[in-house]
């Protein structure tokens, strides 16, 4: 169900925090093949970019709503949480061909000297369907 729900959205919401403030974006993102990783892009001049400077714990969330009534039996959502860091060196090629598949319109924005490739070491899934079944899946 994850690997579904990540196929099929483009979009997620993350959480930063500053000092105790949440702080949420909509964000473009890819899942490693393993889905122990997200990845998403951001300038380095974002207030995302310098909340994570700061604090690398981040939430993630992808649903598939639709905001039809249906959403509350059928609607499913997947929060992520873990730290967050930028991808550089060698590793950043592999990122780079993983995000750019799913989202090829990006790419002068990724490849732009101001913009940041970011991982998500993902800790802990949790998937919510039908607004109350609730599972936890902790990755390793």
């Amino acid at each position: 169900m994850i690997r579904e729900l990540f196929e099929s959205q483009k979009l997620a919401v993350l959480a930063t925090q500053n000092k105790g403030q949440p702080y949420a974006n909509l964000i473009a993102f890819a899942a490693s093949n393993d889905l122990k990783s997200l990845y998403f892009a951001t300038g380095r001049a974002t207030r995302k970019y310098a909340n994570i400077e700061a604090d690398a714990r981040v939430t993630v969330l992808i649903d598939n709503r639709s905001n039809e009534d249906s959403d509350f039996s059928q609607a499913a959502a997947v929060t992520a949480t873990g730290r967050a860091k930028e991808v550089v060196d060698s590793a950043r090629d592999e990122v780079l061909a993983i995000y750019l598949a799913k989202h090829p319109m990006l790419e002068e924005f990724v490849r732009s000297p101001s913009c940041a490739l970011l991982k998500v070491e993902v800790q802990t899934y949790y998937l919510v369907r039908r607004f109350q079944n609730v599972m936890e899946l902790h990755v390793k």
